[in-house]
């Protein structure tokens, strides 16, 4: 294998896979995608090197609640939410077509609630008879900078074994919990992800996991079948991209060492080469507003995480704004900036 820096990448781009759930993965696809060529391969102005030549986002699929609880009860199919947030990230124009996608309907007793995207891809579903190709036609309308799967086409559930002993299954019922998350499985156990995902995987030459909910996001897809092994034998760069901010039932307390850990835990192996953290201040105005959901900072124990022979890449990371979130752009830049292995001189 050869070790080579980002300036150093092959001229066709970098083939870069991201790996969780919820708002922390659309963030970051926002800032990924804008290293990916447009399709007409007309550019508003020149990408920085390197290029992403191939975006791969594998996304969990086990939300109950809300609009995509709804369709999954209602049409037996998996939860379209935050698959269709990540298209809408990957978009070529996140202005009409993406605003659309993002719609939710405000009134009507069967409407109201439902989201325009997910009813989208539902009413795909049943004409096309598969999830996998509803998703895909959508992101071929979205005109998606990168491909998008499901960590599993298997209808699973969340279950969560807690502190104190007892189970709780359903995504909804785990993030309401007062308990803290001791173990998480899904029902059935180990369901099969579809075959382009471990594809992507094998042949990535940098991967991404986080941000995002320690457990009912990142940890879900290391559960279904091939995913963790396939992580431990990759031979891309693997980051952990650590969320800003602690939950209340299922990270609070826990430093960033502590969220590796429970993945490590639950993977069976150790999986990271780095781990990105945020190590600049927050304004007191938005701990106070997060403390009172019962939210804290993520201490980042650099320390702990070498320890764990995991290289550490700090920075100020973080954008405030109504809420707070990862700044995409200095979080690409940064991911961008490692040194990446690639197997461009050796057959794969």
């Amino acid at each position: 294998m050869s070790i080579k820096t980002a300036n150093s990448t092959p001229s066709a781009g970098l083939r870069v896979v991201a790996i969780g759930g919820g708002t922390g993965l659309s963030t970051l696809l926002r800032g990924l995608k804008l290293r990916v060529p447009h399709s007409t391969g007309l550019l508003a102005q020149p990408i920085p090197a390197p290029v992403i030549a191939d975006l791969t986002a594998v996304v969990t699929v086990t939300d109950d609640g809300g609009s995509s609880g709804r369709l999954r009860r209602d049409f037996n199919m998996l939860p379209p939410g935050d698959l269709r947030n990540c298209m809408v990230a990957l978009s070529e124009d996140e202005r009409l077509i993406s605003q659309l996608f993002r719609y939710r309907f405000r009134k009507g007793t069967e409407l109201g609630g439902h989201n325009f995207g997910n009813l989208f891809i539902a009413a795909l579903t049943e004409m096309t008879g598969d999830f996998a190709q509803a998703v895909r036609l959508s992101a071929e309308i979205l005109a998606t900078r990168g491909h998008i799967f499901p960590a599993t086409s298997a209808n699973v559930t969340v279950a969560a074994r807690m502190e104190d002993g007892s189970l709780v299954r359903g995504e909804t019922k785990i993030t309401a919990s007062r308990q803290r998350i001791v173990e998480l499985t899904l029902e059935p156990p180990d369901p099969p992800p579809p075959p382009q995902t471990l594809e992507a995987i094998a042949r990535a030459d940098l991967i991404t996991i986080g941000p995002g909910s320690l457990f009912t996001s990142i940890i879900t897809n290391l559960l279904v079948h091939g995913i963790a092994e396939a992580l431990g034998a990759a031979q891309a760069t693997r980051v952990f991209v650590c969320n800003l901010m602690t939950q209340a039932n299922e990270s609070l307390h826990l430093t960033a060492s502590q969220h590796i850990e429970r993945i490590y835990e639950h993977a069976g192996r150790s999986l990271f080469d780095y781990a990105l953290l945020n190590t600049a201040p927050v304004s007191p105005e938005i701990r106070e507003r997060y403390a009172a959901e019962g939210a804290e900072i993520t201490i980042a124990d650099v320390d702990r995480i070498q320890s764990l022979g995991i290289q550490c890449i700090t920075g100020d990371f973080a954008a405030e704004g109504d809420v707070l979130r990862h700044a995409a752009d200095r979080v690409t830049d940064a991911l961008l900036s490692l040194p990446i292995r690639t197997l461009a001189t050796t057959a794969r």
